[in-house]
């Protein structure tokens, strides 16, 4: 019994990991600054970004805990931490510093983190792998339109 029950403080854990940056990431709102951008026609309506992202953080936190508990403790945790904080970063550079060419940048390093640690977990936790494609998807659409908008806007 205390082994099986043992599993869920950790998965609390990477729940709060996850809202912690989530947390961070909201404080940092799109405002007039962004409504005044060059932005494509493709570019979602705010409020799409809320329940996407929700779903895609609970994923994410999944995603680590049960790479967590295999057992293996070596690059896919390191991309998946560092894909963590490159979330959280992105919000910040974008919306607060209004650098979009720098939250270019972290976008591409967060996809690229993202790719990583899908890869190194593949074959210990393939669920934990899967779990990050939505998220790859969702990022290389917003890598996209961080893209086109950092164009736009010179």
């Amino acid at each position: 019994m205390a082994n099986g029950s043992s599993k869920w403080p950790s998965l609390v854990v990477f729940l709060l990991l996850v809202a912690a940056a989530a947390l961070l990431a909201t404080q940092f709102k799109p405002g007039a600054w962004y409504a005044g951008l060059i932005k494509p026609a493709w570019t979602p309506p705010n409020w799409v970004f809320g329940p996407i992202w929700t779903v895609l953080y609970v994923m994410i936190a999944l995603a680590g805990w049960l790479d967590w508990r295999s057992g293996e403790r070596g690059s896919a945790m390191a991309a998946w931490g560092v894909a963590l904080v490159l979330n959280a970063s992105w919000s910040w550079l974008f919306f607060g510093q209004q650098a979009i060419g720098l939250a270019l940048v972290d976008i591409v390093a967060l996809w690229c983190a993202i790719v990583a640690f899908s890869l190194a977990a593949r074959n210990e936790t393939p669920v934990a792998s899967l779990l990050f494609v939505p998220y790859l998807l969702w990022v290389s659409y917003a890598t996209a339109l961080n893209f086109v908008i950092w164009q736009s806007n010179g």
